[in-house]
This record gives C-alpha cells, sequence and structure tokens, in this order.
C-alpha cells in the first residue's frame, strides 16, 4: 500500500448504481468535511456487482469529482463481495517481518482461492493468545478484481494511493464520530444497491465479515411488483421523494423483501454464539441507500431485538458552511450514502 502526506485526503466509492466522493481537510485540530458529490450511474454500468460498462463507470468517477469540485488526484477506494475475504486466525507468535513470510502459507489454510491470485495483508489482533501464539486478522481480495477496480480508478485521471475493504472503512466512519464501540459488540450493516456488508465488531476490533448478494434493489423490486409502480416510481417511493399513499401496505411489502439480509444478520448472530464469545449484538448501525429504506430500520429492531439506528457520521461531523445547502440535500439523509467514501478519506494512509 502505498500513501503520501498531505492536509487533504479524497475516498472514493464507486458502488453499483451510486460514485461518492469526499474530501476531508486534515490541518485543523478535527477533520472537517469540506467537498462532496453523489452521481448516479446508468443502471446498465455494473450489474450485480460486475462491471459491464467501463466508460459509463470512468464517465461517473469523472462527473462525480467535477460535481464535488475536488481537483486532487490521489484518491483511496475500496472493493467489496466475493472475491473478497476476511477472517480472524491464530498463529505462531513470531515478529511482523517473519509473520509477512508466514501468512502466506496461513493463507492458503483458509482462502479459496489460488494464493497466486490474491492480494494478502494483515493485522495484529492480539500479540499474546497464548502457548506462544497470536491472533491477527487476514485479508485476501482476488488480484484481477483489485487491478480491475485500480484500472478504472486510473481511466478516470485518478491515482489509487490505497486500496481498502468497504466494511473496513465503514467502521472507521462510525468510530471516528461515535464512541458506541467500546467495550460493546456493534453491528454494521451496510445496505448497498446490489451487496449488503455485514461486519461484527467487539471492543472496537473487527470479529466478522459477510457479505450478502442482496441490497437495497430487493426493495424497490419488491415495491415495483407489488404495488405496481415502476422502477422509477419505486425509488422515488422508498427515497422520500413520493408520497407513500398506503403505510402500512408499503411496511408490509418491505418486511416481506427483508427476509434475506434479516437471514444474514441472524446467521452473524449465530456464528458469534457458537464462537463463545458474545451472546448478541448490543448494537446495530444501518448505512447506504438501504439504511432509508421506510420502516426498514424499525423492522430490523423488532425481528432481532436489537437496537438498530441509521449512520450519521456525516451529519455529525464538522464541515464547510453551507455544505449541504448548496447541494440542495439534507445531511441526515445523505449521510447514510457516504459511509465508506468517509471512512476512506479517514484513514491514516490517505493523508
Amino acid at each position: 500500500m502505498f500513501s503520501r502526506k498531505g492536509k487533504t485526503s479524497i475516498g472514493l466509492d464507486i458502488g453499483s448504481s451510486l460514485i461518492k466522493v469526499v474530501e476531508i481537510d486534515h490541518s485543523k485540530d478535527t477533520p472537517m468535511l469540506i467537498r462532496y458529490g453523489i452521481v448516479k450511474l446508468p443502471s446498465e454500468a455494473i450489474v450485480e456487482g460486475e462491471i459491464m460498462d467501463q466508460s459509463l463507470v470512468v464517465q461517473g468517477i469523472q462527473e462525480c469529482m467535477t460535481k464535488a469540485g475536488v481537483t486532487a488526484k490521489n484518491v483511496v477506494t475500496a472493493v467489496s463481495g466475493r472475491a473478497v475475504i476476511v477472517k480472524k486466525v491464530v498463529m505462531d507468535k513470531m515478529n511482523p517481518d517473519d509473520a509477512k513470510e508466514a501468512i502466506f502459507w496461513e493463507a492458503e489454510q483458509h482462502v479459496p482461492f489460488d494464493i497466486d491470485d490474491v492480494c494478502l495483508d494483515f493485522q495484529v489482533l492480539n500479540e499474546d493468545v497464548g502457548a506462544n501464539q497470536m491472533e491477527i486478522l487476514l485479508v485476501a481480495a482476488k488480484k484481477e478484481m483489485v487491478n480491475a477496480h485500480a484500472g478504472i480508478v486510473r481511466d478516470a485521471g485518478l491515482n489509487p494511493v490505497v486500496i481498502d475493504v468497504d466494511s473496513f472503512a465503514i467502521q472507521n466512519a462510525v468510530e471516528a464520530t461515535s464512541d458506541s464501540g467500546a467495550g460493546r459488540v456493534v453491528g454494521l450493516v451496510n445496505i448497498g444497491s446490489d451487496v449488503t456488508n455485514i461486519n461484527i465488531i467487539q471492543n472496537n476490533i473487527p470479529y466478522f465479515t459477510r457479505d450478502l448478494s442482496v441490497g437495497s434493489n430487493v426493495f424497490v423490486e419488491a415495491v415495483q411488483r407489488e404495488l405496481g409502480v415502476t422502477f422509477d416510481e419505486a425509488e422515488n417511493m422508498l427515497s422520500g421523494n413520493a408520497a407513500i399513499e398506503d403505510p402500512d401496505r408499503l411496511r408490509q411489502v418491505i418486511a416481506d423483501a427483508a427476509n434475506d439480509i434479516s437471514m444474514g444478520i441472524e446467521r452473524s448472530i449465530a456464528f458469534l454464539k457458537t464462537a463463545g464469545d458474545a451472546e448478541r449484538i448490543d448494537h446495530a448501525v444501518l448505512s447506504g441507500g438501504g439504511a432509508c429504506v421506510p420502516f426498514l430500520r424499525e423492522i430490523l429492531s423488532e425481528k432481532h431485538e436489537i437496537d438498530f439506528t441509521v449512520n450519521d457520521a456525516v451529519a455529525r461531523m464538522d464541515r464547510a458552511e453551507g455544505l449541504f445547502e448548496e447541494h440542495g440535500e439534507n445531511p441526515e439523509k445523505v449521510a447514510p450514502l457516504l459511509t465508506v467514501a468517509l471512512g476512506l478519506a479517514l484513514r491514516r494512509e490517505a493523508k
């Protein structure tokens, strides 16, 4: 991973339906959000997480940078999906240099890909877990996906100084503006258009990460199908840009459509219990476009008996005066969409 020092940093989040960018000023005591942009991609640009039209994505990135007024070229971006593996591993205790060599042999036991085809990284979580062993967080991503992602960013005229993982960026954004993770088990649920990231953190340390191949589009499609409206009309209804004529009916449609996401959360909780480290999630935070789906927060809270809140990291942090007014947007509605981009820009390596 490469980085350059500077007073500002750029986080670029390339989603299936939206491109998001934020610029953070680090010159003062606390980080300040000074610019941001959100651009909608054509539906045919990225389908189910796969880039189908690279030129449309490149154009979207360039348009987003222009809309935000960002001129810097160094950006931090991220990948996610089935081609990314994040796992806690216990291995023999050793110094960092030896660990860098040993991690390749260790990864072969835990990564379901050819080790020559992945990018590997790790972080030591606990230097002493007994019996001369240590606990690490192993991260593996397919080189093909990482290289393709970096290539698109470069084609847009930018320099990807760091390529992170979505789930880590979300955790970074939440922790930077809240102390809710200290001494607690917290679930971070980021609902994008086609992918949902579930990250369980314990005492601010990643414990378990899962990506689901389902996102907010499942709600749009359900509303379109059950209420007999067009896709665009369903999107407007779920984003608050159209009136909801029958709230009770809509709530039931959302509850039914949330089943796959709910099952993913339930399985994550079950894994937590099986491992014996905790009995339940104390608190959960929703982010991404799906966080704004009407009734979803309440539905998940009731289903799992967990207090779900919608991430408001962007709305809570210092920002340039009149920033959201300039875009004609409500910071509370925009905040969940910018969570990944914000977390990327807040990385120490980004500065």
